[in-house]
């Protein structure tokens, strides 16, 4: 139609120059076209941030400065919002909770996603770690224990109490959201040091004199409030939740125990309790620490309770075995300890203990015990393919996208010790 009115009106010019002023009104057309869209979408925008920002103390007021980071989570991040769709159920009603009882605005549940998408063993470049992003000192300033089995700041709800006193703390500082926002980002001495260097107290008169981090945080914020709320209207499909706070429970544990071994008593994945248990470090729950399970299985084990603190010792003591198998090797020339249990990817100690020796020395002919990890025999079996990390994987979600696939099998292949995973990232999986 707009086409057939542009030659309506250039039907009388000369045909020399047809071809040169329809092309010209054609591009003219578009670009006008192209940027009434455009408007129309700052328009919606704007409306729809209004309301979200007359139903908070935030400031979540529109502008163009908002507009690209809007345009990247439902453009090429949009994958990443519907995972966060999936997930923040599970997590939102912790934060809600929280942000509840310290008089904070319920709109920086979000602030996680910005933090971390979600990911509660997430860890920066910098050494920040989990939902909230907390560096090792700031943890612990806010009580966020560090030992070498757990780490709080994994830990959903001790970091995100730790996190609401942090942005009370800094409310009572700058009296402003936008510079708690951006004092949670940069820190708080580095805003108030350019607030007295500039004179400037406004964030948006400010930003332009912030590092681009800081300057992006708050319309980063901004958008993900956007996203969340209006993710429908735009096509973006929330998978229904997999996990829910109602269906688990926590169960206080009266010794030392390997998460392996209630995986194998309670018939609970080991990928879905390190999933609710992101704050132990090395798959173990010390003694007298609380582990969340689920509310059946936190229910059978108390039903059972002396039984199994006698199967958890019993497996301690290779008793029982779960994930390992007996071998004896016998010693041949040329091998000693060191070399055995590199080989069978063991300590010395273990050598030694397993076989009551005294000393390193070995005869040719001596047949040693040794427990080897049973993955570590299946690794060998494998068939691969490969993966390549997205942003906002996990280790958890890529083992339950592929049937059949566990952590510790992902780890395992790919020597992997950490549970931190960066985008591009390629991975080898076992074909199943």
């Amino acid at each position: 139609m707009i086409l057939n009115l542009i030659l309506f009106g250039i039907s009388t010019i000369s045909s020399s120059n047809n071809e040169l002023i329809i092309h010209t009104l054609i591009i003219d057309t578009i670009k006008t076209t192209s940027q009434d869209s455009k408007k129309n979408i700052n328009n919606t925008y704007q409306e729809r941030l209004r309301y979200l920002d007359q139903n908070t103390p935030m400031d979540l007021g529109f502008n163009d400065k908002v507009t690209p980071f809007i345009n990247s989570y439902l453009g090429k991040n949009k994958n990443l919002i519907s995972r966060m769709k999936e997930v923040s159920p599970y997590y939102f009603t912790l934060f809600e909770e929280m942000l509840e009882k310290y008089d904070l605005p319920l709109e920086l549940k979000y602030l996680p996603i910005v933090e971390s998408a979600l990911n509660p063993r997430a860890t920066s470049s910098s050494g920040a770690k989990g939902l909230w992003q907390f560096m090792y000192l700031t943890g612990k300033e806010y009580g966020l224990n560090v030992t070498s089995y757990i780490d709080e700041r994994q830990d959903p709800a001790k970091s995100t109490e730790a996190a609401c006193v942090y942005l009370s703390k800094l409310f009572n500082i700058f009296g402003d959201w936008n510079l708690v926002l951006a004092a949670y980002n940069g820190g708080p001495g580095y805003i108030q040091r350019k607030i007295i260097s500039t004179g400037i107290n406004d964030f948006w008169d400010l930003q332009e004199h912030l590092r681009k981090e800081t300057r992006e945080y708050v319309p980063t914020f901004i958008a993900i409030n956007y996203v969340m709320n209006y993710a429908e209207e735009h096509n973006i499909t929330t998978p229904p939740p997999q996990l829910s706070f109602n269906n688990f429970d926590t169960l206080r544990l009266k010794k030392q125990i390997n998460l392996k071994i209630l995986d194998e008593m309670l018939c609970v994945d080991l990928e879905t309790v390190n999933y609710l248990n992101p704050s132990f470090k090395k798959n173990i729950c010390p003694e007298g620490f609380s582990v969340v399970l689920p509310k059946e299985a936190v229910d059978d084990f108390l039903l059972n309770e002396e039984a199994n603190y006698l199967f958890v010792s019993m497996v301690n003591n290779k008793e029982i075995l779960i994930d390992e198998e007996r071998i004896v090797y016998k010693v041949k020339q040329g091998d000693y300890l060191g070399k055995i249990a590199r080989e069978h990817r063991v300590y010395i100690f273990e050598l030694k203990e397993w076989n009551n020796l005294k000393s390193t020395k070995l005869d040719i002919g001596d047949e040693l015990i040794i427990f080897v990890k049973k993955e570590k025999i299946e690794k060998k079996e494998i068939k691969n393919n490969e993966y390549v990390v997205q942003k906002g994987d996990t280790l958890w979600d890529i083992a339950r996208k592929h049937k059949g696939l566990s952590v510790w099998k992902i780890k395992s292949i790919n020597n992997i010790e950490s549970d931190f995973i960066k985008p591009g990232t390629t991975l080898v999986l076992p074909s199943i």
